[in-house]
């Protein structure tokens, strides 16, 4: 991981319809980004859930009750060493490592992104080929952390579409490092409640959140673009209306619009638009806005 160079200022808001209303205390794209406001109550949840299951899983064993079950939950905590590890190394040698002389634009939003949330080195990053899919993610091994961006979204980065949204996106991934989100220990205190219905994904939706308002401290003028690849792919993103989008959360109404966000790990795309577009309040976990 690289050193970070001076923080550079943040880049203006983009205009939106109307009169925006005032940003709610740690949501403003100019001031450090907020934690969902559900966040580490979901998390303290999520440990408390995961720890009961470990007593469960102890005690069956105790009794000789031994099921593949039980065996996985034991096993956990060196289930999810190795999986970080083996994901790691899976981008060392099949990924294109981000430099100033390797896909140099993206190492460059690395670099931003983490500058403008103070942390101490650049994290890794890598391009690995999309096949035409629309994705990047965050993770960790030990004491590294790194994104990998999917190639496709280089498309979507270059000067002919929307490299704001690509900015968007990486400050989004470079913030789930940031909060924490990549930590072994947060994500083995996870496992428990994701086998959960609804308690790990809602802590992921609420995570996604806190990723989010980092990526719009980072390129505010990508929250558009960065939901309209997402709902619309990299060749009609620029037909998306952003503010249709975010219209649309409190008119799609009724149990199956609202069974598709509270199962979902992230939040549905007219929910995550209206929270980027309303700052003056945390987007919604449970309830649509």
């Amino acid at each position: 991981m690289e050193q970070i160079p001076p923080l550079a200022p943040p880049p203006a808001f983009p205009p939106t319809a109307g009169t925006p209303p005032m940003p709610a205390p740690g949501l403003s794209p100019w001031g450090p980004p907020a934690l969902h406001r559900l966040e580490i109550p979901l998390l303290v949840l999520a440990i408390l859930v995961t720890a009961l299951t470990y007593l469960v899983a102890i005690s069956l064993l105790a009794t000789g009750r031994l099921s593949t079950w039980v065996g996985i939950l034991l096993l956990a905590p060196l289930l999810v060493y190795l999986a970080r590890g083996r994901m790691y190394a899976a981008q060392r040698v099949n990924g294109v490592k981000m430099s100033p002389t390797q896909f140099p634009d993206g190492y460059r939003l690395l670099v931003e992104a983490a500058a403008r949330f103070g942390m101490a080195e650049v994290p890794d990053g890598y391009v690995v080929l999309g096949n035409g899919q629309i994705n990047a993610f965050a993770s960790g091994h030990g004491f590294r952390r790194y994104v990998v961006v999917y190639s496709d979204l280089f498309e979507v980065g270059g000067l002919a579409r929307d490299p704001d949204a690509l900015a968007f996106i990486v400050g989004h991934e470079v913030g789930h490092i940031a909060a924490g989100h990549t930590s072994y220990w947060r994500q083995l205190g996870m496992f428990g409640a994701n086998y959960i219905p609804v308690i790990g994904s809602s802590l992921s939706r609420a995570q996604e959140y806190t990723a989010d308002n980092h990526g719009l401290c980072t390129r505010p003028a990508g929250a558009a673009g960065a939901i309209g690849v997402l709902a619309a792919g990299k060749y009609l993103m620029g037909l998306v209306s952003f503010d249709a989008m975010a219209d649309r959360a409190v008119t799609e109404r009724g149990f199956f619009p609202w069974l598709v966000n509270v199962l979902a790990s992230h939040p549905v795309l007219t929910w995550r638009a209206a929270a980027l577009r309303d700052r003056s309040r945390h987007g919604r976990i449970f309830f649509r806005p």
